[in-house]
């Protein structure tokens, strides 16, 4: 989402401040970039014969909070003579301020000059502002992180080096942030991915390519079988398409030419041999299946779902985990509709959305992407498939934020940005309305007044794919799954060698009632077990078995982060258990 204007001017002013204290320590650092971001802003520097470690970082924000104390003035400076200023940039070796320059020498260039007390210039920086007036709002920063990152974003240029930091208005707001950074570090999917046996990504495989192991695997089941009967309910059809289709069904979709650098080829053996590709999108098909019938107007919506999975072809340094993977199943659907049914089924897919997130605990904030310079199509559609999207979105009240330029190449778009629990936001549900590759195919319904007409089409998904999905779910829970997900739900524990049998028939008919029971009969002690099943394996719930629980039919139940809640008949429980998983942790065993 948009920066808050006045943290973004705070932010971008604070990035001068570190290019100037770096500059300070290392005179031979040249200067690349530095904007404000998200979460705060980072600068990238070329520093011949120096690579920058946690020690310079800790020297780097002294040397700041020494400038920030002077109450430096920040000054606009037009360029008066755009050559001279690049030349003079060259001579002092600034290589990458001399060509952004370049770039810019028609865009009346500014500099921003950092002056003392005294008006003595101590810095200057390309750049278009604006900024604040002096450092004395600069009061509560920190460096974050070093990391590479190439010049202009290019394997073929120069590896650089960027520091990533934050700034806030008040040291509170930055304490709040640094303690979320603390806790999502704890919270990390891949550390806990290994903790809890969940899933890996092997080098024999391929990097990007996830192994689900049974415990993850699990989670995911759950999520599919509710997908799948939240989409019947809803009126759609599940189809299944294949993994690979020739290069002519790529090129009639546009895909080769705007998306060919993402995709995966498959070697051809003969030169007369068709080109495959593995798909790296599942709409084609889709629309394949459509052209397969006839269709009029009554028949619309034609709501189309697959559980499909798609390749696409990602730089290494950009995987990361499951968030960020290139082989994924997406929840894909398409809808074909008439125009006049459009604004009614973007609504029926944000209450799909709605409903979904709220049974994870996740509110969500919603940004409408735009037409990019690079668009396939006519104008005309663009503009009618916008005003569809905001119209839906204006006609429930619903709050959102335009990005301008940041749709796909087909058509504008909705992102649904879902907030976790550490209250991080993440891009999950889509909705891209389409009225391109309807043209491409030359697919048609029938409308009431008997001509052949094109349909629109709208892509979906809501959890975007089930591995950045899961990936998000374990850092929101983290790792301790609610009752219905989690892998195991109870564990049951006796207390000595002959409670073992009492212990066994009481998994075995929790299991036989389909819930996932683990017996854990190791000869290690009671409190090591429960204390290993609840706080470890992060199971919801232990039952304890004992003299006194077999003479009675009970179960002593400790719940997970809520400790002892007493005794329960072994029926009563199962039943409470039961509802509990029915209604997804809306009743909870108590």
């Amino acid at each position: 989402m948009e920066i808050n204007e006045e943290l973004q001017i705070l932010r971008h002013s604070t990035s001068h401040i570190m290019a100037q204290a770096v500059q300070n320590l290392f005179p031979n650092a040249k200067l690349a970039i530095g904007p404000a971001i998200e979460n705060g802003f980072y600068y990238d520097f070329d520093i011949e014969g120096t690579t920058l470690n946690e020690d310079n970082l800790k020297d780097i924000e002294k040397e700041m909070r020494r400038l920030v104390e002077q109450n430096l003035t920040f000054e606009k400076y037009i360029i008066p003579d755009v050559q001279k200023q690049i030349d003079e940039f060259k001579a002092q070796g600034e290589i990458y301020k001399a060509e952004l320059l370049e770039e810019h020498r028609n865009d009346n260039p500014t500099l921003y000059l950092t002056k003392d007390k005294d008006g003595n210039v101590l810095f200057n920086d390309l750049c278009a502002g604006p900024h604040l007036e002096s450092t004395k709002k600069i009061r509560a920063f920190k460096l974050l992180s070093v990391a590479g990152a190439y010049w202009r974003g290019s394997e073929k240029n120069k590896m650089l080096q960027r520091i990533y930091a934050t700034a806030f208005l008040t040291k509170e707001e930055l304490n709040e942030y640094l303690t979320m950074l603390e806790e999502a570090k704890k919270r990390d999917h891949r550390k806990l991915g290994a903790a809890l046996d969940l899933f890996s990504v092997r080098d024999e495989i391929g990097a990007g390519l996830v192994l689900w192991h049974p415990n993850l695997a699990v989670v995911r089941e759950e999520i599919e079988n509710y997908w799948r009967q939240e989409h019947r309910k809803r009126g759609y059809v599940i189809v299944n398409t294949p993994q690979i289709a020739k290069s002519k069904l790529w090129e009639l979709s546009g895909h080769i030419d705007h998306y060919r650098e993402n995709m995966f080829f498959i070697q051809k053996e003969n030169e007369e041999d068709d080109q495959y590709i593995v798909k790296p999108m599942n709409c084609p098909f889709h629309i394949l299946i459509y052209q397969a019938n006839r269709h009029s107007y009554r028949s619309l919506p034609l709501r189309m779902a697959e559980l499909g999975t798609v390749y696409r072809k990602e730089k290494s340094g950009a995987l990361a985990g499951l968030t960020r993977v290139q082989g994924f199943t997406q929840d894909d659907a398409h809808i074909f509709c008439t125009p006049e049914q459009l604004v009614d089924e973007i609504n029926a897919i944000i209450d799909f959305v709605a409903d979904t997130m709220d049974i994870f605990g996740m509110k969500f904030e919603v940004e409408l992407s735009t037409r990019p310079e690079s668009y396939v199509g006519e104008l005309k559609n663009w503009e009618l498939a916008e005003a569809g999207l905001k119209e839906a979105m204006d006609r429930r009240g619903m709050k959102y934020e335009i990005n301008e330029g940041d749709g796909a190449f087909y058509g504008p778009k909705i992102d649904f940005k879902v907030k976790d629990a550490i209250g991080r936001t993440w891009q999950c549900a889509t909705i891209q309305l389409d009225f391109n590759l309807p043209e491409r195919f030359d697919i048609k319904y029938q409308d009431k007044d008997g001509q052949l007409k094109t349909p629109v089409m709208l892509h979906r998904v809501i959890f975007g794919s089930m591995e950045r999905f899961h990936g998000i779910l374990i850092e929101h829970y983290a790792g301790a799954f609610p009752t219905w997900l989690a892998p195991y739900q109870v564990a049951i524990v006796p207390i000595a060698d002959r409670h073992a049998d009492e212990a066994a028939k009481i998994a075995n008919e929790l299991k036989n009632k389909g819930v996932r029971a683990l017996l854990d009969d190791r000869s290690e002690s009671m409190n090591y077990k429960i204390r290993e099943n609840l706080q470890q394996k992060k199971i919801p719930y232990v039952l304890v078995v004992g003299d006194k629980e077999i003479e009675d039919k009970t179960v002593a139940i400790r719940a997970r982060g809520r400790g002892q809640i007493g005794t329960k008949a072994i029926e009563e429980f199962t039943n409470a258990l039961l509802d509990e998983i029915k209604t997804k942790g809306k009743t909870i065993v108590e």
